[in-house]
């Protein structure tokens, strides 16, 4: 397996940015500095991991997951996802003086088809449990749930933040899917915390955004079950906001905003009072991550092969959608 930034992972995480701009500079998001149309600045925008583009008819920021290699939270599309939303961040602030504000809108798909994410990045997760490396594995965990926070926050811009799930959503693809606003999922979708099966608890958000969108009770039945979901189920649950047909996931997400654009100003505002009303703090969810590390480097070898078996089925899986090379023709 190749680690496009392993040696992120393996050493002390870099000091905390100053501010958005310098955060951004950091991780190598694109410079801003015109005021070009923000669709036009929007479209230059070139991440190894991700797509992302400008709707201007809808007002919505499209962003969908395309990562180089398992479709799982690897440093490089965390890093990615970092970049873009410091970016955001950027072209709200470099057009509010002015009155413009880019869009009100933003919604996370994913390009694999079949797949919204599945999860950590599990290969890793083993080689760090094996070494004992306790602060890579807390560093990992810090860098998911500082993205995580800042989708539960909209970037700290005046956005609605949307998951689109259109395929299977598993322990960390999970997690992500909870940080937004709402949740969008074609009826085929599977969701579920699998971490439970190699005696493991998902540690980056869960345990925080279940506890909120159901009761205790429920949520610590939904995490320590295993059991993978359906969109149906999960809409009947609450967890789920907008059933779609599958196949529809696209246009239900654009239908919602047609039918709500009108009311943006008062959802904008009581999903900041459902946040101020039940607060996710980021600390909470540094503190749940370093919980998560502890019990990771407790693992036991029967534990790691139960994790090694699951990772190679997502192989496998990834290796059946990718077309086999067509065979050489006899001389």
């Amino acid at each position: 397996m190749t680690y496009l930034h392993k040696p992120t992972i393996l050493t002390t995480a870099p000091a905390q940015a100053s501010s958005p701009a310098d955060a951004a500079a950091r991780l190598g998001v694109p410079a801003g500095g015109s005021h070009a149309p923000a669709h036009v600045e929007v479209a230059a925008w070139r991440y190894d991991n991700l797509e992302v583009a400008l709707d201007t008819e809808h007002r919505c920021f499209w962003a969908w997951q395309r990562p180089t290699g398992r479709p799982s939270y690897t440093m490089a599309l965390m890093q990615d996802i970092s970049a873009m939303q410091f970016a955001i961040q950027r072209l709200f602030a470099e057009r509010a003086a002015g009155g413009e504000k880019p869009f009100d809108w933003f919604v996370m798909g994913s390009r694999v088809p079949g797949i919204f994410n599945l999860g950590g990045d599990l290969g890793l997760f083993g080689e760090l449990i094996r070494k004992g490396d306790l602060e890579s594995l807390r560093h990992y965990g810090h860098v998911a749930v500082e993205a995580i926070h800042r989708n539960h926050t909209a970037f700290d811009v005046p956005v609605i933040t949307l998951a689109l799930v259109q395929g299977d959503a598993l322990g960390g693809g999970f997690e992500c899917a909870l940080s937004y606003d709402l949740i969008v999922a074609e009826k085929s979708a599977k969701l579920g915390l699998p971490e439970i099966l190699f005696n493991m608890f998902p540690g980056m958000g869960a345990v925080s955004f279940l506890s909120r969108r159901l009761d205790r009770v429920r949520a610590e039945k939904l995490i320590t079950s295993g059991k993978i979901y359906t969109a149906e189920e999960l809409h009947e649950m609450g967890v789920v906001d907008v059933l779609a047909e599958d196949g529809m996931g696209e246009a239900t997400v654009e239908e919602f905003i047609e039918r709500n654009a009108r009311k943006h100003n008062a959802l904008y505002h009581m999903q900041k009072a459902r946040r101020r009303a039940n607060p996710i703090t980021l600390e909470e969810l540094r503190d749940v991550v370093d919980l998560w590390a502890e019990a990771a480097v407790n693992l036991t070898e029967p534990d790691l092969r139960k994790m090694a078996r699951l990772t190679a089925a997502q192989d496998r899986r990834i290796a059946s959608l990718t077309p086999a090379a067509p065979a050489m023709a006899a001389e």
